[in-house]
């Protein structure tokens, strides 16, 4: 299967550069139907993506990794959308053997005392459940941004993710902040209003905070480690 997939990449790519997000996500789920997955945080961006999926009833299922730990503006967001759209957003939880034997072992905030603690945190919140949630397509849509940080500048609409053996198409990897809004207030979208109070990337609220004036965009997140481990585990990028 991955054989196959990967040797659709080149005219994927070329096909990405010349329809809009709309007609190029009609395209995939013609070409690989019932296998055409998106995740969401609802995030500004992953708004914007589920904004031309469920206006334009295109046949995507849309799920989102609910870690237990989110924030309540994040729920509102989620059920809004669901409301807006009349959607049924698929939630995906953590193995609750692996989360119970991890908080009991190390506690509720373990993940404050070592990168080794918040990386398997991330895996057991995350990690495996976006594997189950992947597992049987074809192409995951993501939100993903080369403005967000600087692993993410050379990344490709258009690319395959080997840990997960899976097409990944970012529609608005090279969208400004700016032009998100815009479409955001242009199309009347529901959004998280944290964005409103200074947060950019929104994750689980323990982890996650308002950025200061000329701080980096990823500077909210894991605040308390260093930059260049500032990843969940979700994005790996090679």
């Amino acid at each position: 299967m991955s054989a196959i997939l990967k040797e659709s990449l080149s005219e994927l790519t070329h096909q990405s550069d010349r329809l809009n997000i709309r007609e190029f996500i009609k395209l995939l789920t013609e070409q690989f139907p019932g296998q055409v997955t998106f995740s969401t945080s609802f995030s500004y961006e992953d708004q914007v993506i589920a904004h031309e999926i469920l206006s334009n009833h295109l046949p995507v299922n849309i799920f989102t990794l609910d870690t237990g730990r989110l924030f309540a503006e994040t729920y509102s967001v989620w059920n809004n959308t669901n409301e807006k759209y009349q959607a049924h957003i698929t939630a995906y939880y953590p193995d609750y053997r692996l989360l119970e034997e991890f908080v009991t072992d190390k506690g509720p905030n373990a993940f404050y005392e070592s990168v080794e603690n918040r990386k398997q945190c991330c895996f057991i919140r995350k990690v495996e459940p976006l594997k189950r949630a992947l597992a049987g397509n074809a192409i995951w849509i993501t939100g993903l941004r080369a403005e967000h940080s600087p692993d993410r500048k050379d990344l490709s609409v258009i690319e395959w993710d080997e840990t997960n053996q899976i097409i990944k198409y970012n529609p608005i990897l090279h969208w400004n902040t700016e032009q998100v809004k815009k479409y955001i207030n242009d199309n009347n979208v529901p959004y998280n209003v944290l964005h409103d109070r200074g947060f950019v990337s929104i994750g689980c609220a323990p982890c996650t905070r308002a950025i200061r004036p000329g701080e980096d965009f990823r500077a909210g997140r894991w605040w308390w480690e260093d930059a260049a481990k500032k990843e969940c585990g979700l994005h790996i990028h090679k």
